[in-house]
């Protein structure tokens, strides 16, 4: 008896030590995976504007028209990034369309974020953000990207100067999609999502060249 005790108390403390190890693991294939598939985003971008003379898509008609509308809520963020108008968009250029579901956002409390899951119909949705095609303002504005080439999106984001973007020497300084985030250091931010990100500590992002990777925040915690 006081053998069998020994080896499940054994049991029990390796699996104290294990268990935060295996779910650090997990949580690090999901961050994988929501990269590639970012990475995938941007190269449905790429594939686009080489059909299209160079110009990134323009369809503020469909930012308007896809369930829900225009950001059907009050509170951060001030514009609606969700990318559920991509989803159509780009279908021919993508053979898997679970690629704009980050796993780590599925399931979680994000997925029940109204600002973050936009419905594109026939079972498929997004949980990225596009914040370069958040308003479907006319004229486009600056820091927005309907129908503009890349060299014209840069230039535009440079003549914007905005603190939170800065002023990108070209493409691979621009961020295209992005994991949603919702940082604590926002008073506008919804408290029940405050703090909530797809990744601990920071998010995945795919930049207008197409190129991806990790940026770590600090105001970012699940």
């Amino acid at each position: 008896m006081i053998e069998l005790l020994v080896v499940i108390a054994i049991v029990a403390i390796l699996a104290a030590i294990l268990f935060p190890v295996f779910a650090q693991a997990k949580a690090a294939a999901k961050q994988t995976t929501c990269l590639s598939g970012l990475r995938q985003i941007g190269l449905s971008f790429a594939m686009y504007e080489s059909d299209a003379d160079e110009r990134l898509p323009d369809r503020r008609d469909l930012k308007l028209s896809l369930p829900g509308g225009f950001k059907p809520w009050t509170s951060w963020p001030p514009s609606d990034p969700r990318a559920g108008w991509a989803v159509l968009v780009m279908d021919p250029y993508v053979k898997n369309s679970a690629i704009w579901s980050c796993p780590s956002t599925s399931g979680s409390s994000l997925s029940r974020a109204i600002q973050v899951v936009q419905s594109a119909g026939d079972g498929k949705a997004s949980n990225y953000w596009l914040w370069r095609f958040d308003r479907p303002d006319s004229p486009v504005p600056l820091d927005d990207f309907w129908g503009k080439t890349q060299e014209q999106a840069v230039s535009d984001l440079q003549q914007a100067d905005d603190p939170t973007v800065g002023i990108p020497d070209g493409p691979a300084e621009v961020e295209l999609a992005v994991d949603p985030y919702f940082p604590r250091t926002i008073p506008s931010v919804d408290p029940v999502v405050k703090g909530l990100t797809a990744h601990f500590g920071g998010r995945n992002r795919v930049f207008l060249d197409g190129h991806g990777k990790w940026l770590r925040d600090i105001r970012e915690n699940p």
